[in-house]
């Protein structure tokens, strides 16, 4: 077992930052931040590259661990550049055991000082190529099973622009109406959200958040919370079908509910007419999503409102053909669910394995 500062040296300063203004989609190097993405952008610029790879990548704020070990350039603030005092480093060990960590969340500040507490099990070189070895082939098998399931999604998408052109610029001029005019449009009702009103948790009605509105993909099947009697007093309890819409943290992202559930007040439901059909309406809005998202108004955090949902104007072709778009829809999720459950009980494997080895 040795400690952070017997295996690392901080080479932050050795590394070179670009302005998010600079950043390209293409370039000559790489551009490495602290957001989730592997790669923020690209830059044609030479002067400066980081090139004493490969290094490990800690974001400060966002705690993201990333291996890199092609010649790149910094982001914004926040990014660490962590190299091994061990010439002979096994760098993709040193990734993996940083990967299971176990860094508390302190919000919005620098995790730097928690990560320089960690104790790693330091087996003989050996050892640790057998254990990349192990865990590069599961993690190969995860991306293999993530990419699937961009490839089904992508196809649905597809299809749906073959069928209704593109959404955003109505490319084959269909009629459009407000989502009032299709439905049933409405607020979750409750005042108070859940974390500033303990007391409206812990009952028998399940509670639809926004965390289980952005993971769920076309529907949400599980829940974690429940209101109390004096939550579902204050709520409206909107029924199976529902199509869930967040306009606060990762706003419009949408989701059908499974079953009967209520919302809090960043959570709004809708629940088509005859005109239309959740799922049509789902995929209309998965192609707007980063646009109101980017549009959002900002206060403590960024959020949209129901005045806002209420004037969007939405394609509404025959609804016969959204039908067979919704049944193409069905078909294609049911190859969805077979390669995300393979990719869970991939994901549990190398959980467990990354438990077995790391401690």
């Amino acid at each position: 077992m040795k400690s952070f500062d017997e295996i690392f040296i901080d080479k932050t300063k050795y590394g070179v930052k670009v302005q998010t203004s600079e950043y390209g989609e293409v370039g000559e190097h790489i551009i490495i931040d602290q957001g989730q993405e592997q790669v923020a952008g690209y830059t044609d610029r030479e002067e400066g590259v980081f090139e004493e790879v490969p290094v490990i990548i800690f974001g400060d704020h966002t705690r993201a661990i990333k291996y890199v070990d092609v010649p790149f350039f910094l982001g914004a603030d926040g990014v660490k550049v962590l190299r091994s005092k061990d010439e002979n480093a096994n760098y993709k060990y040193l990734y993996y055991a940083l990967k299971n960590a176990k860094i508390p969340n302190t919000g919005y500040n620098r995790h730097f000082k928690w990560l320089k507490e960690v104790h790693i099990n330091y087996p003989d070189s050996e050892k640790q190529a057998e254990i990349v070895e192990i865990l590069d082939k599961v993690s190969s098998v995860i991306k293999k099973r993530e990419d699937e399931l961009s490839v089904l999604e992508n196809l649905i998408k597809a299809r749906f622009v073959e069928m209704f052109g593109d959404p955003v610029s109505n490319s084959k001029g269909l009629k459009e109406l407000t989502l009032p005019e299709l439905g049933e449009l409405g607020r979750g009702v409750s005042k108070h959200r859940p974390r500033n009103a303990p007391e409206l948790l812990g009952g028998e009605y399940p509670l639809i958040q926004t965390g289980e509105v952005s993971n769920a993909g076309l529907y949400i099947e599980n829940y974690e919370n429940t209101y109390s009697e004096l939550g579902y007093k204050q709520s409206k309890m909107w029924k199976a079908g529902t199509l869930c819409i967040t306009i606060a943290a990762n706003i419009a992202k949408t989701a059908i509910l499974k079953f009967d559930a209520c919302f809090p007040d960043s959570v709004v439901g809708f629940k088509a007419n005859d005109k239309t059909n959740e799922i049509f309406i789902h995929y209309w809005f998965s192609f707007f999503q980063a646009i109101l998202e980017a549009q959002a108004p900002e206060s403590a955090q960024k959020n949209i409102n129901l005045k806002i949902l209420s004037e969007l104007k939405v394609i509404a072709p025959d609804i016969e053909e959204q039908n067979k778009f919704a049944t193409f829809v069905v078909q294609v999720d049911k190859s969805k669910f077979a390669v995300q459950k393979a990719l869970d009980e991939t994901q549990l494997l190398f959980d467990s394995l990354m438990q077995k080895y790391f401690g």
